[in-house]
C-alpha cells in the first residue's frame, strides 16, 4: 500500500487512528489522534506514547503475527476519564517496507455512562420497592400470627399496609410515566394548546389541597396570547407536579403564586416564548442541591420526601417533558426565602 493512500484514508476517519511500523515506531497519525495525544507521538515508540499495559500487550501480539484483537484505553485529564475501545489490526507493507499495525480508537464513554446509569437506576428502584414491600410482608406475618385476634392491631396494620401499597403504586406509576415521556422525547408535539387554560385547570384541581393547608394559591397573568405547540396531558402533568411541590414544600399557611407571561427568549432560545413561574415562600433550597434536583431519585431530604408521598421521579419527568417541548427549566432558590421554578416554552 502506498503511504499517501494510507495517510488520506486515516485523515478521512473522524476517530483517532495511527499506524505503527514493524520497528515499533508510530509512523502515521490522523488529526483526531493528534488532538487526543499531541503531535509529539509521531516518530516515537508506541511504548513511550501509549504506555498502558493492556494496549501495549495487544500491539506486541499483533506485531508478532497474531490475529487482530481488541482492548480498552482510558485517557485521563482535568475533565475526567474518556474510555476508548481500540481495535488492533495488522496491515500489509507500506511502500515496500515491512508490515505494521493499525490502531483505531472508538470513544465508548457514553456507553459506560449509560451502563452506570442503568445500574444506578435498577439499584434505586429495587431500594424504593424493597422498603414498603418488606413492611407489607412483615405486617402480613404479624396478622397471621400474634395479632390474629387483635382487632385494633389489625386495623392499624391494615392502614399502614394500605399506605405502603399506595407508595409502591405511585412509584410504579411514575416509572411508567418516565418511560413513556423518555420514549416520546424526540417527537415534537403537534397540537395547539392554550397554556393559560392548562394552568387554570391545574389550579382548580389543586385549590382544595391549598385550602386544606391554609395556603393561598394565586394566578397572576399578563394580557397576551398563550397558545403554544404542546401535549396538553403532559403540560398538565408538569404544572401539577411543580405546583403540588410548591404547596408541599412551601409549608402550611404560606402562599404559592403561579405567574404566566409572554416575552422574548434569551441566549440559545430566541424568539417569542411563554414563561411560567411557580413561586413558593418555603424554607428554600441550598444552592449545592440545585444542579441535581432533576436527577432520578435525587432527594434533598429522603425521609421528608417519602413522608409527603414523593417518589423522587417527579422533576425528572418534568425535565423530559420540557425537553420534548424544546423548552427550558430554571430553578432559583434562597435559603429562608423560598424557591422559583421557571418553565420557558417557545410559542
Amino acid at each position: 500500500m502506498a503511504r499517501n493512500t494510507l495517510t488520506a484514508a486515516l485523515n478521512a476517519v473522524p476517530d483517532p487512528m495511527l499506524f505503527i511500523g514493524s520497528d515499533g515506531m508510530i509512523e502515521l497519525i490522523n488529526p483526531a489522534t493528534e488532538a487526543l495525544f499531541g503531535g509529539w507521538v509521531r516518530g516515537r515508540s508506541y511504548i513511550t506514547a501509549l504506555r498502558q499495559p493492556a494496549l501495549l500487550g495487544e500491539i506486541d501480539s499483533v506485531l508478532r503475527g497474531n490475529p487482530p484483537s481488541e482492548t480498552r484505553y482510558v485517557k485521563s485529564d482535568q475533565t475526567g476519564e474518556t474510555q476508548f475501545r481500540v481495535k488492533v489490526s495488522p496491515i500489509g507493507a507500506i511502500d515496500a517496507g515491512q508490515p505494521g499495525v493499525l490502531l483505531h480508537f472508538t470513544d465508548i464513554t457514553h456507553l459506560r455512562e449509560a451502563e452506570e446509569m442503568r445500574r444506578d437506576f435498577v439499584a434505586n428502584v429495587s431500594h424504593e420497592l424493597r422498603s414498603p414491600l418488606t413492611a407489607v410482608l412483615g405486617f402480613i406475618e404479624t396478622l397471621r400470627g400474634p395479632a390474629r385476634d387483635d382487632a385494633s392491631a389489625s386495623d392499624r396494620f391494615l392502614e399502614i399496609m394500605e399506605q405502603q401499597a399506595l407508595r409502591m403504586n405511585r412509584l410504579v406509576g411514575d416509572l411508567l410515566s418516565l418511560s413513556r415521556v423518555e420514549s416520546e422525547e424526540r417527537v415534537r408535539p403537534s397540537e395547539d394548546v392554550d397554556l393559560s387554560d392548562v394552568i387554570s385547570g391545574v389550579l382548580t384541581t389543586l385549590r382544595p389541597q391549598a385550602e386544606e393547608q391554609g395556603s393561598a394559591l394565586d394566578l397572576v397573568t399578563e394580557p397576551g396570547t398563550y397558545l403554544i405547540r404542546g401535549d396538553r396531558d403532559q403540560l398538565t402533568q408538569v404544572f401539577t407536579n411543580l405546583t403540588e411541590n410548591a404547596l408541599k414544600y412551601g409549608g402550611r399557611g404560606r402562599p404559592v403564586t403561579v405567574r404566566l407571561e409572554t416575552g422574548e427568549g434569551r441566549g440559545s432560545m430566541r424568539g417569542p416564548v411563554v414563561r411560567v413561574e411557580v413561586i413558593d415562600r418555603g424554607e428554600g433550597i441550598d444552592s449545592m442541591h440545585l444542579p441535581r434536583l432533576t436527577e432520578r431519585f435525587y432527594r434533598i431530604d429522603s425521609h421528608r420526601s417519602r413522608e409527603m408521598g414523593g417518589t423522587g421521579l417527579g422533576l425528572a419527568i418534568v425535565k423530559h417533558i420540557i425537553n420534548r417541548h424544546r423548552g427550558r427549566l430554571r430553578i432559583a432558590s434562597e435559603k429562608g426565602k423560598g424557591s422559583t421554578f421557571t418553565v420557558v416554552l417557545p410559542r
